[in-house]
């Protein structure tokens, strides 16, 4: 039987109204210390956040998004927290905070191959 190796993965949530509670998952970032794996995954339906949230600013939205990417693939144009190292880019990226790009509570689990994970909680949460 494969090892199992310890992950950790949060939802990312779209919360136009921070004051409402209101949200929709738009991601879902995934942390593997022992592969050395840090991925995240997130879609942007217009159409959608458009009937629910019609003020939203999707182009913000979106470059907000891009900031969320560099950060976790540690590429020099996310700025100093992308040169963090993994643990440290997963911690910043899921910390609380009251914005309107939040992450769920982080969950564990174990797990073989971790892109595995990420895909199959991308398909059953966010699409």
């Amino acid at each position: 039987m494969p090892d199992k190796h310890v992950y950790e993965y949060a939802l990312i949530r779209l919360v136009p109204r921070v004051e409402r509670e209101e949200f929709l998952n738009i991601g879902a970032i995934l942390f593997c210390k022992s592969k050395r794996f840090l991925d995240v995954r997130i879609h942007v339906d217009e159409m959608r956040l458009r009937a629910l949230f019609g003020e939203l600013d999707v182009e913000e939205l979106r470059a907000y998004l891009d900031a969320w990417v560099l950060i976790c693939e540690g590429n020099r144009e996310g700025g100093p927290i992308a040169q963090l190292d993994q643990a440290s880019r997963f911690r910043w990226l899921t910390a609380t905070r009251s914005t309107i790009i939040q992450s769920s509570k982080v969950h564990p689990g174990l797990c073989t191959r971790p892109a595995s994970i990420l895909e199959d909680l991308y398909q059953k949460y966010v699409l």
